[in-house]
């Protein structure tokens, strides 16, 4: 139901605003446990010290994740597969690899048989070149961020399980990484078919409904209109980020941002959503249906509220169009998803009106109109509380 009768920001209390001063009990708690964890560490803390990676080591690995020596130069390579240098040199570089200078020998065998894949794609039309480009750059973009995710996941481990600093950490890791080589490679390649077909599968079977949810509460002059994707798109922004960051030693962030980022990757998964990217504080997600949307920011916004660790956030909701590009999503119905996220108060759920017309016969949830807000690019927007009716709403298990 919408509330029409109760205008004002007084409306945007909620069952957590009786925590005012989370953000300082976020420093006090994490000051109390760094204390804890300092004296715990000087009676229980391990006796030394990972042995650093020899030369040996680092080069026996290096073989191993290339695929071999490094026997060929560039044109070696281009030559090879039987394109010119510039070509081979754009499909390097979609990869996300650096400039090699033309008598540097940077590339094994297993190289070659890389660029041919790119290469006999396009010469059999499977692909067109600029098409060819992009899919390559995306790969390289995805796993480029993958291996420094995973690299950082494996220091940190180390640095947790035996005590050892950062640096002899970041020196020990090459001898961890042989054999987990095999496994990651597996689980990556099992991940990324499930997760392309769960992509066909929004394509293929849902979009048709989608696209025709997404006409409720339109009159057919949104700047929405042409884009081909009906989606829920949601941010979700940590309150107070900025100032708190400036008062956590480099451990303490990287666990608040790590804990953020899982607590959002759980949440999106559980309701049907995706997570789109994760910027620092903030995160982006979509989903197929404006009820998904809605389950999925409440439970974003109730759960950095109950977690002590956290500070609250602010969401917003937007259900439209957009337009889905190199695994990024854009379109008005982002842009104002992002507005409506800087006007929300601490630990509240925003959406605009026609979101809140897709949402006004569920009794799961109830609205409440607020006063106009003249919102940059966007001009007098509405916008409306959202704010959890009958029902449990999403379970995190």
């Amino acid at each position: 139901m919408v509330k029409l009768n109760r205008p004002g920001r007084q409306y945007l209390g909620h069952p957590f605003s009786k925590h005012p001063s989370k953000g300082t009990r976020l420093l006090t708690n994490l000051q109390e446990k760094r204390s804890c964890a300092s004296l715990e560490e000087t009676t229980d803390r391990p006796e030394p010290l990972l042995p650093p990676a020899s030369r040996n080591q680092t080069k026996a690995l290096e073989t191993q994740l290339l695929g071999g020596e490094r026997t060929l130069k560039r044109r070696d390579v281009a030559a090879g597969v039987g394109v010119s240098l510039l070509s081979a040199r754009k499909i390097w570089r979609a990869m996300g690899f650096p400039n090699i200078g033309d008598e540097d020998v940077a590339f094994t065998e297993r190289d070659q048989e890389a660029l041919q894949i790119v290469v006999t794609m396009v010469r059999e039309g499977l692909l067109t070149e600029e098409t060819a480009i992009s899919v390559t750059r995306s790969i390289g973009q995805m796993t480029d961020r993958m291996a420094v995710w995973q690299i950082e996941a494996l220091v940190e481990d180390l640095v947790a399980e035996h005590g050892v600093s950062d640096a002899e950490a970041r020196r020990a890791v090459v001898s961890e990484l042989p054999s987990l080589i095999a496994p990651l490679e597996e689980l990556l390649i099992y991940s990324y078919r499930r997760q392309l077909n769960a992509g066909v599968q929004r394509l293929a079977v849902r979009a048709e409904s989608g696209l025709a949810a997404s006409e409720l509460g339109r009159d057919g002059d949104e700047d929405d209109a042409p884009l081909p994707l009906a989606r829920a798109v949601g941010f979700a922004d940590l309150v107070s980020y900025t100032s708190l960051s400036r008062r956590m030693n480099e451990k303490t962030l990287a666990k608040l941002v790590q804990r953020f980022e899982n607590v959002c990757a759980e949440i999106i998964s559980v309701g049907g959503g995706r997570l789109v990217k994760t910027i620092g504080d903030e995160v982006l997600f979509n989903c197929e249906t404006p009820v998904a949307g809605a389950q999925i920011s409440l439970a974003l916004a109730e759960a950095m509220a109950a977690d002590d660790f956290l500070p609250e956030a602010r969401v917003a909701m937007v259900w439209g169009r957009v337009l889905s590009r190199l695994g990024d999503i854009y379109g008005p119905t982002v842009n104002l998803a992002a507005r409506l996220t800087s006007l929300a108060e601490p630990g509240t759920v925003l959406v605009d009106s026609v979101t809140a017309s897709a949402l006004t016969n569920d009794d799961r949830f109830i609205l409440t109109q607020l006063p106009v807000e003249n919102v940059r690019g966007f001009g007098e927007i509405a916008p409306v509380l959202l704010q959890r009716g009958k029902g449990q709403g999403l379970v995190v298990d």
